[in-house]
């Protein structure tokens, strides 16, 4: 959420930053009115009820109370309720507005319409050319008898699938050893969210109201499914004044996400690529406003060093204005290379929000002992996302009989298994 003091103090600014994004400016003008009309409104009131008050006085110290008086007390108590009412309108007008309006862009964030604007700032390792014909990975799932996808679509419809046998070994293993280099090398303290949060949680991450219709909810208890475990851990800290020399915090989770993906109808539909539900070891940040910028690099460099050492070729892409995230005021995409589908795919979406979620949550902090709250910037990024990875590694590491090398770091945690092999 944008400070309502930065749009009464800066609306060029923040006009430029929505143009950027193509938003309506017309929300500014809005935002502004309503604005200045609550603070007449309460000032009104404050001048109402301090009259009240001497009445009351007044009042208190006589024997006998003059007609006069009291009907005066009574039209200034009726004003008052109908001030009141008024300012209850606006302000739940003026929420509305200020929840719906994204983050603005930092300006290091390169203008275009959408990803095919995003900008390529370094790759690592050559995309593979083998020198025979790459199956995509639901033929290599269906080969070697690790993806089921009619079984999923039996359980739950489209765009669900089930993993058996090595698939579920392989995918458990990436889990595992992920928040294992995380949480002993990256420094993050991992984290084991709910799937389920209250509406208020989803407010405060930016995913409400924007994402509605996206999301999984359960009508009778208000619970909604987490698309990301950025929702919790983001709200870990909702409501709390941190203590100076807390930060910065980093936390790390692995989680189911769910997502009824309705803006990508017909995209996709193949394979494991876009699916509704799928797993995700997630990091996060909170930290000073001036390393904001500073840590998103190093969040970069920690899911890089994943990709790095799974072997998998890759590249860094700095989202343009019209790819950055609702909450984003700057992002990179990381995508791997997958030979079977011959495209690059997003494994990681590393963002700095700057302090856009914490004001929605009321996350503050004190930078010096009885010093003013402050609001903390927060940082999201997936490090990495399943099932891309998997995909990636099974088109990557194919070999021509359509059996797949396990990556050595991963053996350990497989009991020396190398390779996943079609079943005879």
């Amino acid at each position: 959420m944008l400070s309502i003091q930065l749009i009464r103090d800066r609306p060029d600014l923040v006009r430029a930053g929505l143009a950027r994004r193509g938003e309506d400016l017309s929300v500014v003008d809005r935002v502004l009115a309503l604005d200045e009309e609550r603070r007449k409104l309460t000032t009104e009131a404050d001048r109402l009820r301090a009259i009240r008050n001497e009445v009351s006085r007044k009042l208190g110290r006589m024997a006998e109370k003059p007609p006069e008086l009291i009907a005066e007390m009574r039209a200034i108590g009726d004003r008052i309720k109908d001030l009141e009412a008024r300012l209850s309108g606006i302000d739940a007008e003026l929420n509305d507005l200020l929840l719906a309006i994204p983050n603005l862009p930092d300006p290091s964030v390169p203008d275009g319409r959408d990803e095919r604007d995003n900008v390529v700032v370094r790759t690592w390792g050559e995309p593979q050319v083998p020198d025979f014909p790459p199956k995509p990975h639901w033929d290599l799932g269906e080969l070697l008898d690790i993806i089921d996808f009619e079984r999923g679509a039996r359980l739950s419809g489209s765009r669900f699938y089930i993993l058996k046998g090595a698939g579920a070994r392989l995918q458990r293993a990436l889990i595992t050893w992920m928040l294992d280099v995380h949480t002993r090398e990256h420094g993050y303290t991992e984290i084991y969210p709910p799937y389920l949060v209250r509406r208020e949680v989803m407010l405060g991450s930016g995913q409400l109201p924007k994402f509605y219709d996206n999301l999984y909810h359960d009508e009778e208890d208000d619970l909604w499914l987490i698309p990301t475990a950025e929702v919790p851990l983001l709200n870990l800290h909702r409501d709390e004044i941190l203590e100076p020399g807390t930060l910065p915090l980093y936390y790390v989770a692995y989680s189911a996400c769910f997502r009824r993906e309705k803006a990508a109808a017909g995209r996709d539909t193949r394979g494991i690529k876009r699916v509704h539900q799928f797993d995700k070891v997630e990091m996060f940040k909170f930290v000073e406003p001036a390393d904001s910028n500073e840590e998103l690099e190093k969040m970069v460099r920690d899911a890089e060093d994943i990709l790095q050492r799974l072997g998998l070729p890759y590249r860094v892409v700095l989202r343009c204005v019209g790819d950055l995230g609702f909450t984003a005021t700057k992002g990179y995409d990381l995508e791997v290379w997958a030979p079977g589908v011959q495209e690059w795919l997003e494994v990681s979406s590393c963002s700095n929000v700057g302090d856009f979620q914490c004001r929605r949550a009321n996350i503050r902090y004190r930078p010096a002992p009885r010093a003013r709250p402050e609001y903390p910037h927060a940082l999201n990024g997936s490090g990495v996302a399943l099932p891309r990875t998997m995909i990636a590694i099974l088109e990557n590491y194919q070999q021509p009989d359509g059996s797949v090398v396990i990556p050595e770091v991963l053996r350990p945690y497989l009991h020396g298994e190398e390779v996943i092999r079609p079943p005879r």
